[in-house]
């Protein structure tokens, strides 16, 4: 198949998970023989087209003109991103799919899709009424509605957890088999060869500390207030202890400013952003992860800390919940219960056959489960799928009448 994806985040730009995702399913994809091409936004110090191992990345310049806020430059960057990819449609022939990953780009998506009777798919990784637990302002408004506009124009929808096709039939009235359910993976690779770095662990804890990890955008749906809140209880029941948080966002100043009015900033560590690399090394020398989220779609930081072979405690909360099993691969707390979070992490402090336990059977999942071979042949099949009602389809035939008349 020839696969044109759509990304507002690819790497070396990585604002969330988007950019992993797109990143490893491209390549698996092109790893497969498939011609996959992705349109995604520039970067500093990057090309504007290259060959990464198995897929073809163009970068797009948004306009030289100042943007009044973050709404009017995505409307920037879908016009530069349908400008620039009508010339590659005319350049490399007919596309089997578009992909589109979220609203960041539905506009440059439907544009292409119109343009040239292409189907589209779509990948919704989180909606704006799931990460603000309801619209309340123009702005959400807004952006619910493009996403809505997504959903629509979209042949098939992709989405990661069965939490997050619940979501989505509700909030768009989405028709259930419009939805597929494919997990996001981890690429285990990624931690080959990498060993606990002592010295490095030097820097966030003492060698007789355990270390409690976090990584993500330091935003209230993500729950580290939650951990904050834990860790009384948690270092009254066991005193050696280090939390590390990892990442940045609107939160941070708020989340230190926590810490120390409870008197346990001594005890924490915040990272900033952490690069890729250290954040590799970080897992390796964590001795428990922990994601405290109050909304998560899925939780791909979960499946990196399993795959890096750190027992992970998550909140029972969208995609987390179907990952983890309670006391079998991980632990799993009540979302926004500082007091569950706290007794999931102190079990897995004080019992080592339970934390051995979990460590085993979260590898074997990953290996099984969480792959990205298993999971871009599960999103061939719905291009595949969509292709065959597309070639079916009035709306090609209609097409092809109107091409045959031209000749």
């Amino acid at each position: 198949m020839k696969v044109l994806m759509l990304s507002w985040e690819y790497p070396p730009r990585i604002v969330g998970g988007i950019s992993r995702v797109v990143y490893e399913l491209a390549q698996s994809l092109g790893r497969q023989g498939h011609e996959i091409h992705v349109v995604t936004c520039w970067e500093p110090d990057t090309k504007e087209i290259e060959k990464d191992k198995n897929v073809i990345v163009h970068r797009v310049r948004t306009y030289d003109i100042q943007a009044n806020n973050f709404i009017d430059w995505v409307m920037h960057l879908n016009f530069a991103m349908a400008e620039y990819s009508i010339s590659l449609l005319n350049n490399i022939g007919k596309i089997d799919v578009i992909h589109a990953h979220d609203w960041l780009v539905a506009y440059a998506a439907r544009v292409l899709k119109h343009s040239y009777k292409i189907p589209l798919v779509c990948t919704i990784h989180a909606t704006e009424h799931g990460r603000n637990q309801g619209i309340y302002n123009e702005l959400q408004s807004y952006i619910n509605n493009i996403e809505w506009w997504l959903a629509y124009e979209s042949w098939k929808i992709i989405c990661n957890s069965h939490y997050m096709k619940n979501e989505i039939q509700n909030i768009f009235n989405v028709p259930a088999n419009k939805i597929n359910v494919i997990c996001n993976g981890v690429n285990s690779e990624n931690f080959t060869g990498i060993e606990r770095d002592d010295m490095f662990r030097r820097n966030f804890a003492n060698d007789h500390e355990k270390m409690v990890f976090f990584v993500g955008r330091l935003v209230q749906e993500k729950g580290v207030h939650i951990l904050i809140d834990a860790i009384p209880k948690i270092i009254e029941n066991y005193h050696d202890v280090k939390f590390v948080i990892g990442g940045k966002g609107p939160e941070l100043d708020h989340l230190r400013a926590k810490a120390h009015f409870m008197g346990i900033g001594h005890r924490m560590y915040f990272t900033g952003y952490v690069s890729d690399e250290d954040l590799h090394k970080l897992y390796k020398c964590a001795d428990i992860a922990v994601f405290p989220s109050l909304y998560e779609p899925f939780g791909i930081v979960a499946l990196e800390a399993m795959a890096a072979d750190v027992p992970v405690v998550v909140t029972d909360t969208g995609g987390l919940g179907e990952i983890v099993e309670h006391a079998q691969d991980g632990m799993k707390a009540y979302a926004g219960n500082a007091n569950s979070v706290a007794d999931c992490i102190i079990a897995l402090l004080h019992h080592q056959e339970l934390y051995e336990k979990v460590k085993e059977n979260a590898r074997n999942k990953i290996k099984n489960y969480y792959n990205w071979d298993l999971i871009s042949r599960q999103t061939l099949a719905v291009y595949t799928e969509v292709v065959r009602e597309y070639m079916k389809s009035d709306w090609r035939n209609d097409n092809l009448d109107k091409v045959l008349k031209s000749l």
